[in-house]
């Protein structure tokens, strides 16, 4: 017997609320890898913290009220294939922001909604017109803004960054896949379960415990956070549709600007204030175009 998935309902507001948090949650886990990297902790510790705390929760919390059902899943393959996108995702994303300001990877990790959007055209048999594949290219153009390639201030880690974005996609186009699959607590479960499972061999041996107060609490909350934004994130497309959640994705960079200079200080640079602004114009007239055609569709369909 398998966990049993929660009905949709239309309460958007409620969504939206809920997704608001979960970006400043996600901005919490790269700011807690980004500060323990800078205590001197191993790279790969705090990615195994990162999902063990996460695995050990969930289990914790659910599996005696689910018991076995919490681990059946209705498509393992995907679930498997899903987990190592998204510890993929978080390798490169965490060892980027041992030399980028947030500002830069926060940026950076917007394209995925681009790669999307292109992606799914091969994976999910989607049809993407000229105007969208010219948002892309436009958004694109604002990535090299950013990282500025061929100057004294790129930085190769810009590229993990940018691969992580890549590994993004991947795993939200899994994850929509698996919507009305499988539960939310059943893939959070798998998510946690897969990364700690393949990072375990790479703390043997090398394990440091935190050393003052701020190291400890960035190194549960950085588990702590991955469980809660995630599932934050499962539950509000429950009561809102993607199309209304996604333009809200760009307020991350709000909470990753203040978290990069007030915790960092390391202030946007004019890079950020132009090449932003062009990754986020491209992605909300993908959004707005999607719907526009969402709603043509509707209105034919309709009037058959």
């Amino acid at each position: 017997m398998t966990i049993a998935v929660a009905p949709v309902q239309e309460r958007r507001l409620l969504g939206i609320g809920l997704v608001l948090i979960a970006y400043f949650v996600f901005t919490l886990i790269d700011s807690s890898a980004k500060w323990l990297a800078q205590s001197g902790m191993p790279t790969p510790q705090f990615m195994f913290a990162r999902y063990a705390i996460h695995f050990f929760l969930i289990t914790a919390l659910l599996a005696p009220s689910q018991g076995r059902a919490l681990a059946r899943s209705r498509n393992i393959k995907l679930e498997i294939i899903r987990g190592l996108l998204l510890l993929s995702t978080t390798v490169c994303n965490f060892i980027a922001v041992q030399y980028l300001p947030l500002t830069i990877t926060g940026s950076i990790n917007f394209t995925m909604p681009l790669m999307m959007c292109a992606l799914s055209v091969p994976l999910l048999g989607e049809t993407v017109g000229w105007r969208r594949w010219t948002a892309i290219l436009v958004g694109f153009l604002g990535v090299i803004v950013i990282v500025r390639p061929g100057t004294d201030g790129f930085h190769p880690a810009a590229l993990l960054s940018l691969t992580g974005a890549f590994g993004s996609a991947l795993y939200f186009i899994s994850t929509r896949k698996l919507a009305g699959v499988d539960s939310p607590a059943t893939q959070q479960f798998y998510a946690g379960l897969i990364a700690t499972i393949c990072l375990a061999p790479f703390i043997i041996g090398n394990w440091e415990w935190p050393s003052t107060f701020a190291d400890w609490f960035a190194f549960i909350l950085i588990g702590v956070a991955g469980l809660t934004g995630h599932q934050l994130f499962s539950i509000a497309a429950r009561y809102a549709p993607a199309s209304t959640l996604a333009p809200f994705a760009y307020l991350q960079i709000v909470y990753m600007t203040l978290s990069s200079w007030l915790i960092f200080n390391q202030p946007p640079d004019v890079g950020i204030y132009i090449g932003a602004p062009i990754v986020i114009g491209s992605g909300l007239y993908i959004w707005w175009r999607e719907r526009a055609m969402a709603r043509s569709v509707t209105t034919i369909s309709e009037a058959e």
